[in-house]
């Protein structure tokens, strides 16, 4: 389980963010969107245009972290 410091903040991108980005071009998004530091310790949320992939950016102590999960139910994979 991974857990964050106390403090840390969290921050949803509004809108639609190209998926094929991996860690440059999400720090990149947060640079110049944000004026924040992708390096910084806080969470950076991102989602694909269709709606159903996550990708969450976050730099630990540890190193960076690129998270991805799809978001689809049991129920849409029969539809």
């Amino acid at each position: 389980m991974i857990s964050l410091p106390a403090g840390t903040r969290i921050w949803i991108a509004a809108g639609v963010t190209d998926m094929r980005c991996g860690f440059q071009g999400l720090a990149a998004k947060v640079q110049t969107a944000l004026g924040e530091n992708p390096l910084g310790g806080n969470v950076y949320i991102f989602r694909g245009r269709r709606g159903d992939l996550v990708k969450i950016l976050w730099a630990s102590e540890d190193g960076i972290w690129l998270l991805a999960n799809y978001l689809a139910s049991y129920y849409n994979s029969f539809s």
